[in-house]
């Protein structure tokens, strides 16, 4: 194998390793805490706060598949550390450098947002090492995603951010209790039970829109959120019908990539209109990109 060949095999092995792609629905979560907040949408807090959350979301997949590296062995062993082309010290390694540059990106934004950022962290990687195969694992999936939108509100402000919040922690609550079964098969109660979990996401924020609120920012929402239900229910309700590993797997992407529309929506509840629809470009491109490399 030549140089060239070799560091773009070692490029594409760091690429599934992070789910480089998936980073793309972690894009709205601060945008949608700091929406909630009614402060202004500039470039560089944007920016500061999109590397932070994308750095400790791509910290969480190299840990996770270091920690998976055994299961993966046997269930997934295409993966870059079953299959050789990373070792477990670089997974680590990886994750780790990851964190280090996760709350740098947080602590240039200011003590607020650093503030959130290291419980994210912790939680990060207190799932992956020890909670992730308990009862407690979707609860702290959750909980890490809720974090990742306060965190676009900062830990003064983050109250105001509680319900975009629950919302999307609730959604990947969901997600995950899928997940634990995407290769093993599941009855049909479990994808039943995410989708009941959509349009309970979908209703419950729609609901919290405020009458008050601008018509083009309640427009916005409720269109947004009709996506979003489309972009995670249509899977859902596939894999009810048919509650076998390859459904539930799409299930799972599906959820994943219905994170970009619920996000705008909650953005766009915020009053950042024009940010949610632009945040929702990354829907198609993160959808074309998981063909390349998973997301799960």
């Amino acid at each position: 194998m030549t140089g060239a060949a070799g560091a773009a095999t070692g490029a594409r092995a760091l690429l599934e390793l992070v789910r480089a792609p998936a980073a793309l629905t972690v894009l709205g979560d601060t945008l949608a805490g700091s929406a909630a907040t009614g402060r202004p949408v500039t470039v560089a807090r944007t920016a500061r706060l999109t590397i932070a959350s994308t750095c400790l979301y791509w910290a969480g997949m190299a840990l996770n598949d270091y920690a998976d590296r055994e299961v993966d062995a046997e269930e997934r062993p295409g993966r870059p550390l079953p299959s050789g082309r990373i070792s477990p010290r670089a997974a680590l390694a990886t994750a780790a450098a990851l964190t280090g540059a996760g709350l740098t990106a947080a602590a240039a934004e200011g003590r607020d947002a650093l503030a959130v950022a290291v419980p994210l962290a912790a939680t990060v990687w207190a799932y992956d090492l020890a909670l992730k195969n308990t009862p407690y694992g979707p609860a702290a999936m959750a909980a890490a995603r809720g974090l990742d939108v306060l965190m676009g509100a900062g830990a003064r402000r983050a109250r105001h951010a509680l319900a975009p919040a629950a919302l999307l922690a609730g959604h990947t609550y969901a997600v995950t209790t899928v997940s634990r079964k995407e290769t093993l098969g599941a009855g049909a109660s479990l994808p039943a039970g995410a989708l009941a979990a959509t349009g309970t996401v979908g209703l419950v924020a729609a609901a919290l829109t405020p009458p008050t609120a601008a018509r083009a920012h309640r427009v916005a929402s409720t269109a947004l959120l009709a996506g979003y239900a489309l972009a995670a229910g249509s899977a859902q309700l596939a894999a009810t019908v048919r509650p076998d590993t390859a459904h539930l797997k799409r299930t799972v992407g599906a959820g994943i990539h219905a994170m970009i529309p619920l996000q705008a929506a909650l953005a766009a509840r915020g009053g950042s209109v024009r940010a949610a629809f632009a945040l929702l470009a990354a829907y198609p491109l993160a959808r074309g990109l998981s063909r390349k490399v998973s997301p799960t």
